[in-house]
């Protein structure tokens, strides 16, 4: 399968291969874990929101089962679905359903359940949280994936590996949004400052924080939303 291809080929070079600068795994335990990343586009929430309903325009076709993200399409109301058609290979279409729409606020949050790739043939749960504020420069968004449950992978395997695929599509998306901005003088400043604390990792971030962000997207990592939804 196409799908589990580039999984695999991204589990056997996470520990090699350098990791965007958002890139981070926040949180592991033998049972699961985080990653989170973030990006600031010169994009307005409405055309984020509007970009993000089109999977086919930015998941990358490298992490689908049938290696063209056309077949990709997502229904953005809770119960919808974000799957892929298969081809017809001479006894139907099929389809696979990445996953399942849990929560829906245009233009602010958007989450959904399911478990990516390699990661749907194991026991486990995976939500990706995909939230978008407004900034003075057009929006933050951030993309937190939590994984949890029982897997035949090693946890310090596939973490890095999954962190390298959500960032890849957080970047897809941004890119179709016109790029990424870089990071404000603040940014750089607060990152600076992490690599200098003393018995700090520059690959580790608090559970609370992403990845470089400034204040407007700190914000979105403790939103009440994220934490305990009503």
């Amino acid at each position: 399968m196409h799908s589990k291809i580039h999984w695999a080929a991204a589990l056997s070079l996470a520990a090699v291969v350098a990791q965007p600068a958002g890139a981070k795994v926040i949180d592991q335990s033998e049972n699961g874990f985080t990653v989170a990343h973030t990006a600031q586009v010169a994009a307005t929430p409405a055309d984020v929101w509007k970009m993000l309903r089109t999977p086919d325009k930015w998941w990358s076709k490298e992490h689908s089962w049938s290696g063209d993200a056309a077949n990709f399409w997502l229904d953005s109301q809770a119960g919808g679905c974000f799957c892929e058609k298969l081809p017809d290979t001479g006894s139907g279409l099929g389809s696979v359903q990445h996953a399942r729409i849990v929560f829906a606020k245009p233009n602010q949050m958007l989450r959904l359940s399911g478990a990516f790739g390699p990661l749907q043939g194991e026991a486990l749960n995976g939500t990706l949280t995909v939230q978008i504020k407004q900034t003075p420069t057009g929006s933050a968004i951030r993309f937190d994936y939590v994984v949890g449950g029982y897997m035949r992978f090693k946890v310090g395997d596939i973490a890095p590996a999954v962190d390298g695929v959500i960032g890849e599509q957080l970047a897809g998306l941004a890119k179709a949004l016109g790029g990424a901005l870089p990071p404000s003088r603040d940014e750089k400043a607060a990152a600076d400052a992490d690599k200098q604390k003393p018995g700090t990792d520059a690959n580790e971030a608090p559970a609370d924080e992403g990845p470089g962000l400034d204040d407007v997207a700190a914000d979105l990592a403790k939103d009440d939303e994220v934490v305990a939804p009503r």
